[in-house]
């Protein structure tokens, strides 16, 4: 694997530690490009792709990034079945920490249905009856010794699609070890998470422009972009001065506040073959880039290239994702990247 160029010594952190949802699906193209009406009936044919979750699709991509000496550790369940079986050994094969990848003998191993439109947008449909519903605090909290090992050097994840309890122990665990803290919420969530304070206890919060239309109580078509991110930056940092927030926005780009400034990095050309899992390589990029001693801008154009290679992959893993890759787009685009990304990414003789 051929990680950034980041000596051992340089890293700000030596572990992540993050829990979400671990399961797998299947992608549907749909014909027609017009949106999926509620009783409408529409044909179309399952694609050859693997769709895998938040959290396994982020851990992935960090350790394909920071590489050996990082340890990424997934705290999450999968069922008692083949689809478990395999994404265990997958994650095993990526090098990531399975001792928390507990089974559920009673339900199956999470599963999306995502469905793609001809222009390779979409969206996804997820069970809510899966093994990941099992991931409480008590599974979480058995982890302990874990936040213990990597106190003040470790990054906390706390993704959707297991339930909020498991998340609030991961970040409560993570304030008290001195942990750097990222987060994402659904849409769904975003109302009650401003009210319940949780925010206090996340340093970067990840999410789209929908989640931060959602934090405004309004949808994507309410106010031009820019209001919209404002509108929730400005919620957000007053409940939480010192939050990074990062907000994308598809094939429009990214939007960053740094806690001064909000920039915006319009997404990086390339043939998309896919765009499912691009959120999830973004969130990916940022955090590599925060462990490898970026600023939140810097780290910023890292995950705007991790996103733009992950859409490359007909798979939400593009499992050629490294350093190469990635020094590959650079050199088909003229954006200016900062000397500390290209550092990272160059290839050496």
């Amino acid at each position: 694997m051929n990680s950034l160029h980041i000596p051992k010594a340089a890293f700000l952190y030596d572990a992540m530690i993050g829990v979400g949802g671990i399961g797998s699906g299947s992608f549907f193209l749909l014909n027609g490009d017009h949106t999926l009406g509620r009783e409408e009936s529409r044909s179309g044919h399952f694609l050859d792709k693997d769709d895998y979750c938040k959290l396994h699709i982020i851990s992935h991509y960090v350790k394909a990034l920071l590489g050996v000496d990082f340890t990424v550790i997934p705290i999450g369940k999968v069922g008692n079945d083949e689809v478990g079986k395999k994404l265990r050994n997958e994650m095993e094969e990526a090098g990531l920490v399975t001792e928390y990848v507990g089974t559920d003998n009673e339900r199956h191993t999470l599963f999306s249905f995502c469905f793609l439109y001809p222009d390779k947008s979409g969206g996804n449909m997820t069970t809510d009856d899966s093994a990941c519903l099992s991931v409480n605090a008590g599974f979480v909290a058995a982890a302990e010794k874990e936040f213990i090992k990597f106190a003040k050097r470790g990054i906390a994840l706390a993704v959707p699609e297991v339930p909020m309890e498991a998340r609030i122990e991961l970040l409560a665990l993570a304030t008290k070890y001195e942990f750097f803290r990222v987060a994402s919420f659904t849409s769904e969530e975003m109302n009650g998470i401003l009210t319940s304070g949780l925010l206090t206890k996340v340093d970067l919060l990840c999410i789209n422009l929908d989640e931060a239309a959602s934090a405004l109580g309004i949808n994507i078509y309410d106010l031009e972009v820019e209001e919209i991110v404002a509108g929730a930056v400005k919620q957000f940092s007053a409940q939480n001065s010192g939050i990074v927030v990062s907000i994308t926005h598809g094939k429009e780009g990214s939007y960053l506040w740094d806690g001064s400034e909000i920039s915006y990095l319009p997404a990086i050309k390339v043939p998309v073959v896919s765009t499912a899992g691009a959120g999830d390589a973004f969130t990916s990029g940022l955090i590599a880039g925060i462990v490898a001693g970026c600023s939140p801008k810097q780290a910023q154009q890292l995950a705007g290239l991790t996103g733009s290679s992950s859409v490359t992959s007909p798979h939400t893993i593009h499992k050629g994702l490294d350093r190469i890759e990635l020094s590959k787009i650079t050199k088909n685009n003229n954006y200016p990247f900062s000397k500390i990304i290209a550092n990272l990414i160059e290839e050496q003789p």
